[in-house]
């Protein structure tokens, strides 16, 4: 119990350290605020007039998908962070500390909760000035928000063990890039599945992406009115299938990279 209660003492201070850091590196926190702004204008503008949701308003159908597709790639400062100091020695200095080897990892991934905290609020924002409205109770809503909170935080923990296996910050990046952008656009994030061709979309049903955009949807009533049932069980059930992904994510990939912490830290 007291290794455990350490544990978590020795993350909370690397998580205020991580969040210290925004405050001597202001462009940080100015990149993960502004982006998600950019993209809801744009969408909600740019392709808004051009894409019918029937029975409803794209931007109200818009905004949830943003949400899920912003807090996955937000996922990737934690791998990002934790290359960074690899590359910079940081490692090398909490090895020589008196502290819990899964104290970095965990304090990695919960300092970006934060950072995505931040950016659900800055998108809430934006999303309420182009036309987004909560047609909920605040329960349901909160639950929403929890939802995208506790997807981004089991994303992170797999690109905690890809910061851990790549040489610099430029390579998660680009790792991120290749497998996160098909796979946040391949959903149901900015356009309904039914209106992809059948092997998209049955890939596009089965996406964790399209869950959690269709259990926030469901969650801040931006289903559009007369929407056809879902056929697809994940998108009839995107509450469940969303905690499954979450659970499955934190528990394969949680000990990997505390595994692989260990054995780079040990190497340095």
């Amino acid at each position: 119990m007291n290794r455990t209660r350490l544990a978590f003492a020795d993350g909370f201070n690397i998580a205020r350290r991580n969040m210290i850091k925004v405050r001597r590196v202001p462009e940080i926190l100015i990149s993960v605020l502004v982006t998600p702004v950019i993209l809801i204008v744009m969408f909600a503008y740019v392709f808004g007039g051009a894409i019918d949701i029937d029975g409803g308003s794209y931007r109200e159908f818009l905004v949830a998908g943003v949400f899920a597709m912003n807090v996955v790639f937000g996922a990737t400062f934690t791998g990002a962070g934790l290359a960074e100091d690899m590359q910079k020695g940081i490692i090398d200095r909490f090895r020589s500390l008196p502290m819990s080897r899964s104290a970095v990892v965990f304090g990695r991934t919960a300092s970006d909760v934060v950072y995505n905290v931040l950016t659900l609020a800055v998108m809430a924002g934006a999303g309420l000035l182009v036309g987004w409205r909560i047609n909920t109770s605040f329960f349901e809503a909160a639950a929403g928000f929890l939802l995208l909170l506790g997807f981004a935080y089991s994303i992170s923990w797999v690109m905690a063990l890809v910061g851990l296996m790549v040489p610099a910050p430029e390579a998660v990046n680009n790792a991120s890039i290749m497998v996160l952008f098909p796979l946040t656009f391949l959903a149901n994030t900015f356009v309904p599945a039914d209106t992809m061709p059948t092997a998209l979309r049955v890939f596009a049903e089965w996406n964790p992406v399209s869950a959690v955009a269709q259990a926030t949807r469901e969650l801040f009533g931006n289903i559009p009115a007369g929407t056809p049932e879902p056929t697809a069980w994940p998108l009839q059930n995107p509450v469940l299938y969303t905690v499954i992904w979450m659970v499955v994510l934190i528990a394969v990939f949680a000990p990997l990279a505390i595994a692989r912490y260990r054995k780079v830290a040990a190497r340095s």
